[in-house]
């Protein structure tokens, strides 16, 4: 047998940590294995995917010296590699599990599940769906369809019996089928879940091995009953242990930076990075932390991935990252890395035009533009300080800018500068003696400096946003309870809960 394995990102959003771990220790199989590593992009989700987050994962996972044998920019024989290429064959299949009986169409409209929902939360019951169209007969799906209603494919589950499973990381899993939802394979306007899709392609695709992290296992009977259903042999299933942030929950975007492109523009070495997330699942004898890609691959045991999860801790990356400094970098090639990173002429020729005018002798450059190339400004109480602001409301702000940010896919100058006055309006604020010292204070560690929006957009995206980050960290934080009230504030332009305390 040939090993096959893949990954399968969406093209989403930010080419997270996350698909460079499960990348690398599917790449590290594949390797070890003698056998081919696939990339599938995941696109069904037409709404949130765009050819740019594609390219950026492709930019993403070639920064950490990932590379596939298989994919959507290097073809193989058993593309496309697309979902959104791929949809007449998943409809061929619901359409094979509809006259098998594994399947069934459902008619329920949006605001019938709702009130289900409602009833069953309101009545302890069960949550989930309650199957009310299972066993509808011929007659009544002709009529139905008859009058035009539209109709979703859900996999008929079974509800006596247990799914057991081998899972070669975690071991044997059992789970009743009762406990299973009738999951939708195919909505109503023909696109596929991520259920069927996925199901199909890792077959069509001959894969042997799903390495995927945690987070699926509870997905892992429905697909177990699916290959069930089409009559195939599943492949070997290994659950990889999450990526955790400090707090012990996982690794999350709204805490943490989680981008790549963050640890590549904060200046960390990909090799480094890479040996890492190694760390993150994976334990080699001896305890030894600092080794090559080629050693682990060559050295690869199943058997020595973990099983709970991992803290990110970037202490830990700051360290290892020094480790290859030192041992990797010589002396006299250092400046030369330095320069490939930020100080490079392309780089500088957009921050010349923004101090010009602003240093009075050569001495005050790094005064002037330190926080552009530091990771870890040095916050104070006192620099969050401006008119209106209540400690209380100084991170919430941040937060409803970060939102406005994400909102709005616009983290240049021009971005910055209109989100900065609509949270200002938002909020009742002054934009010039409110928002903008504590924008400075942000991103800078200072009151002044060269152009905010400018400079916020040559420190870029990710950078930025984690800056947000961790000032609203640094400012006590906010919890939960308060964060979804903010939020549904936010979102009705309904403020004076916390406004009325600025």
């Amino acid at each position: 047998m040939t090993v096959r394995v893949r990954i399968a990102p969406s093209p989403t959003g930010d080419p997270h940590v996350g698909t460079a771990y499960m990348a690398l220790f599917n790449l590290i199989f594949a390797r070890h294995f003698k056998g081919q590593f696939i990339l599938r992009i995941e696109d069904t989700d037409q709404s949130r995917s765009r050819p740019e987050y594609e390219e950026n994962i492709y930019k993403a996972l070639k920064w950490c010296n990932i590379n596939w044998d298989e994919g959507p920019d290097v073809g193989g024989p058993y593309g496309p590699y697309r979902q959104s290429e791929r949809f007449p064959i998943y409809k061929q299949y619901a359409e094979d599990l509809l006259q098998k009986g594994k399947a069934y169409k459902c008619f329920c409209t949006a605001e019938e599940l709702d009130e289900m929902r409602e009833l069953q939360g309101k009545t302890g019951q069960r949550m989930g769906y309650d199957r009310r169209c299972r066993n509808l007969s011929e007659k009544e799906i002709h009529d139905k369809e008859a009058q035009g209603l539209p109709a979703v494919i859900r996999l008929k589950m079974p509800l006596t019996g247990e799914c057991v499973y081998e899972d070669q990381i975690k071991g044997r899993i059992t789970s009743p089928w009762a406990d299973i939802d009738d999951q939708i394979l195919l909505k109503s306007d023909g696109f596929p879940t991520y259920h069927l899709a996925n199901v199909v392609d890792d077959h069509l695709m001959k894969i042997t091995h799903v390495i995927r992290g945690d987070e699926w296992m509870s997905s892992t009977p429905k697909h177990v009953y699916l290959y069930e259903a089409f009559g195939w042999t599943p492949p070997t299933f290994m659950h990889m242990p999450l990526l955790l942030g400090r707090d012990g929950k996982k690794l999350s975007k709204r805490k943490n930076p989680t981008s790549i492109f963050y640890y590549r523009d904060s200046g960390f070495l990909p090799e480094a990075f890479v040996n890492f997330l190694t760390l993150m699942g994976y334990s080699m004898p001896n305890d030894q932390e600092v080794y090559p890609l080629e050693q682990i691959i060559a050295e690869f045991d199943p058997k020595r991935i973990g099983v709970s999860g991992a803290v990110f801790d970037v202490t830990k990356l700051e360290w290892l990252n020094q480790q290859y400094l030192i041992k990797n970098i010589p002396e006299n090639e250092l400046w030369n890395r330095l320069r490939g990173w930020q100080f490079n002429d392309a780089f500088m020729s957009k921050l010349m035009p923004m101090i010009h005018s602003r240093i009075k002798t050569f001495g005050e450059f790094i005064e002037l533009t330190d926080f552009l190339f530091i990771n870890h400004l040095k916050y104070t109480p006192e620099l969050f300080e401006a008119k209106g602001l209540t400690p209380e409301a100084r991170p919430m702000i941040l937060q409803c800018i970060i939102w406005h940010m994400d909102a709005n896919e616009n983290w240049g100058a021009s971005g910055l500068s209109e989100t900065s006055r609509y949270v200002a309006e938002v909020w009742g604020l002054n934009f010039k003696k409110s928002i903008i010292p504590l924008l400075f204070a942000t991103f800078m560690g200072k009151h002044q400096g060269p152009p905010l929006f400018d400079s916020v957009e040559l420190l870029g995206k990710d950078r930025a946003r984690a800056r947000l980050l961790n000032s609203i960290e640094f400012l006590g934080g906010i919890s939960n309870k308060k964060m979804d009230a903010l939020k549904k504030g936010w979102e009705k332009k309904e403020l004076k809960e916390f406004v009325g305390a600025v």
